[in-house]
């Protein structure tokens, strides 16, 4: 079941965009929770890692839909380490859709904060996408084409992270950007009708 996201109660930076003013301005206005789709390219993901997966998947439904596509890493067996890049980069780019707001995980990416995700997620959604994609590339990285397509480039840590490892960080950031933005918004409606019955 989705639900609308109230993003930015918590934020004290915001990603930089041209013209803008550093202020977040999806503040206290709820926001429609887009479908998530999760592209991963790599090889068979270890039990431990699956079952993490699984359970932040099943706790996201609760707020939005969201899809783990997995990609097989090497698709065509290539022998050469620029075929295989090209291989998975079209693999990826066969998955997404014209309307798709992409997201790549990349070492090179702009390095934000948790707070900073849901004027990310705000910003697709005030854009017309209708779903938001985010990238984890395979062992050598991104290709061409998908650096290309993708709407922003972000980094989960400055460390160097194994893409089974960067998925299970992406997916507890979503779900507590989710949870909490929630709660807040919970919070906040509480507040406003005890000052109401305080009033009157």
């Amino acid at each position: 079941m989705a639900v609308s996201l109230s993003v930015c109660l918590f934020a004290t930076n915001s990603i930089p965009s041209p013209g803008g003013t550093g202020r977040c301005k999806y503040t206290g206005q709820s926001v429609r929770a887009l479908p998530i789709r999760v592209f991963t390219v790599g090889k068979k993901r270890s039990p431990a890692v699956q079952l993490l997966v699984d359970e932040y998947t099943s706790k996201l439904r609760h707020y939005c839909a969201i899809e783990d596509v997995q990609v097989r890493c090497n698709p065509r067996n290539a022998r050469e380490k620029q075929a295989q890049i090209v291989d998975e980069d079209m693999a990826v780019m066969n998955l997404i859709r014209p309307d798709d707001w992409v997201v790549l995980l990349d070492e090179q990416g702009i390095d934000i904060e948790s707070e900073e995700m849901a004027e990310l997620i705000g910003g697709a959604a005030d854009k017309g996408a209708s779903k938001l994609s985010f990238c984890i590339g395979g062992p050598y990285g991104h290709g061409p084409k998908s650096r290309e397509r993708a709407n922003i480039s972000i980094k989960l840590s400055s460390l160097v992270l194994n893409h089974q490892i960067a998925l299970v960080v992406l997916m507890e950031q979503l779900y507590r950007l989710f949870a909490r933005t929630t709660i807040a918004k919970s919070c906040f409606h509480m507040l406003l009708d005890l000052r109401t019955n305080l009033l009157y």
